[in-house]
């Protein structure tokens, strides 16, 4: 499970990349300003969460706290609810789709809590052990 987060971390990574250099070379004649500022917000939001995933894959090698794995899977469903919605929407203008990202951001805070909890946890578990990275 440690190597699936990890891996579909960085497919996701690249995938971000090809959707920010998509917008910038494909769609920035094409959609309108505020479009574009939309579709650039799911890629920003996009890249961040998927180096997070990558983050709590390593971390999840470092201590096998579960709740790291909870914190990729978390962070992996923000990117396809938060970022999903909002290429969607800037494609398709459908603003209804709208309504649905704030599901994705929920994702992304519960994947950052899980993140810290795991810290937390995995401090008190062994004093001496310092992580990978």
């Amino acid at each position: 499970m440690r190597t699936r987060i990890l891996m579909i971390g960085a497919i996701t990574a690249g995938i971000g990349v090809a959707a920010g250099a998509f917008g910038a070379h494909g769609l920035r004649p094409i959609l309108s300003e505020k479009m574009m500022t939309v579709f650039e917000t799911g890629v920003r939001y996009h890249l961040v969460h998927a180096l997070a995933m990558l983050i709590a894959g390593l971390s999840l090698q470092w201590s096998h706290q579960r709740v790291f794995l909870k914190a990729g899977w978390s962070f992996f469903i923000g990117i396809l609810i938060f970022s999903g919605s909002l290429y969607t929407m800037a494609l398709t203008d459908i603003r209804t789709l709208g309504m649905l990202t704030p599901l994705g951001g929920l994702a992304f805070l519960i994947g950052w809590g899980c993140l810290a909890w795991g810290y937390r946890v995995a401090a008190t578990e062994s004093n001496d052990r310092t992580p990978p990275f």
